[in-house]
């Protein structure tokens, strides 16, 4: 896990596992939506999700091209994006896949205003 905004492409045409900016039609729509979550978000707009093991790990702005991070072929966001034409971005919420009840307060917290901010925008 991480706290980033990633959106497409996940895929590039070099496959290469990291680095690749795979930019899309639509990029410029899905950096916006991307970068309207994170802006909200206390964590993930500093860029630096801090997650065990990654602690120097950055995104500008709290938002990456997924390709750029790590290349993934056949994922559903690139899938759906290509033939159902649907705009979706993918939420890395927490650098635990499955943090314990005690910490979900704080997560909806995090969360929230951003959620909204990302409803209004689209």
């Amino acid at each position: 896990g991480s706290v980033v905004a990633s959106y497409p492409y996940d895929d590039s045409p070099t496959h290469k596992p990291t680095g690749v900016y795979s930019k899309s039609a639509d990029d410029e729509v899905f950096r916006y939506l991307a970068k309207a979550y994170a802006s909200n978000h206390p964590i993930m707009r500093t860029g630096k999700p801090n997650c065990p093991g990654e602690e120097g790990e950055t995104f500008q702005d709290g938002i990456t091209n997924g390709a750029q991070w790590y290349d993934v072929e056949g994922g559903m966001q690139d899938y759906n994006y290509v033939w159902a034409n649907c705009f979706e971005i993918t939420l890395e919420l927490s650098c635990c896949k499955y943090p314990p009840a005690s910490e979900l307060q704080q997560e909806w917290e995090n969360n929230r205003d951003s959620l909204l901010a990302f409803i209004e925008k689209v």
